[in-house]
Parts: structure tokens; C-alpha cells; sequence
């Protein structure tokens, strides 16, 4: 089995920042596209930044400038650096993994439980 867990949300003033971090951990073979998403009240999911295993970035066009998304394989860690943040960037934030397990090479899809990111005065 395979975890996900996101660490660094919180309360911020607009024009702020803030690094999120998410920690894959369990029976990992190899780790491929990660992701963050968010979702704001009463919106659906949308996807922030992805990053492949190769280091390929593509970022929604909302946050291209301000948001830059990174990964430490060597850590299985990925991070997304937020700057200059805007009120609209407020919601909870997840991560999102590909991932093959030790003993089964198939590939599955994971989510961590998500980190509120709040961007307010």
C-alpha cells in the first residue's frame, strides 16, 4: 500500500507565500507523474501543476508566474512553491501520485487527504 500526505497549508496574507510538501510512503517500486490539485468551496477539483518523473512541468494557467512545482525522487517528495498569492487561491490542496508497488507492477493512482491553503487579511 501506498501513502500520500500533504504538509505545509495554512493562513496566509494576500501576496504571501507558502511551500507545500507531499511525502509518498508504503511499498513504493517507482513513482511516476505527481500533481497537486485544489478545490475551492462549492468548485469542482482542477488540477495546479503536474511534474513527470522526468522533471516535465506543465502548470494551469492561473498560477503559471507565481506557482513553481518540483519533485526529490530520492526523497519521494514532491513540493509546490506558491507565491504571490491571490484570495482566489484559497481551497484545499491535494496531492496526487502514479505509482507502481513492489511486487505488482501495475500502475495505480493515489491521493492524499489534502491541506487547506487559505489566502486572506
Amino acid at each position: 500500500q501506498v501513502q500520500l500526505v500533504e504538509s505545509g497549508g495554512g493562513l496566509v496574507q494576500p501576496g504571501g507565500s507558502l511551500r507545500l510538501s507531499c511525502l509518498a510512503s508504503g511499498s513504493i517500486f517507482s513513482i511516476y507523474t505527481m500533481g497537486w490539485y485544489r478545490q475551492a468551496p462549492g468548485k469542482q477539483r482542477e488540477l495546479v501543476a503536474a511534474i513527470n518523473s522526468g522533471g516535465i512541468t506543465n502548470y494551469a494557467h492561473s498560477v503559471k508566474g507565481r506557482f513553481t512545482i518540483s519533485r526529490d525522487n530520492a526523497k519521494n517528495t514532491m513540493y509546490l512553491q506558491m507565491n504571490s498569492l491571490k484570495p482566489e487561491d484559497t481551497a484545499v490542496y491535494y496531492c496526487n501520485a502514479y505509482v507502481t508497488s513492489d511486487g505488482d507492477q501495475r500502475l495505480r493512482n493515489y491521493w492524499g487527504p489534502g491541506t487547506q491553503v487559505t489566502v486572506s487579511s
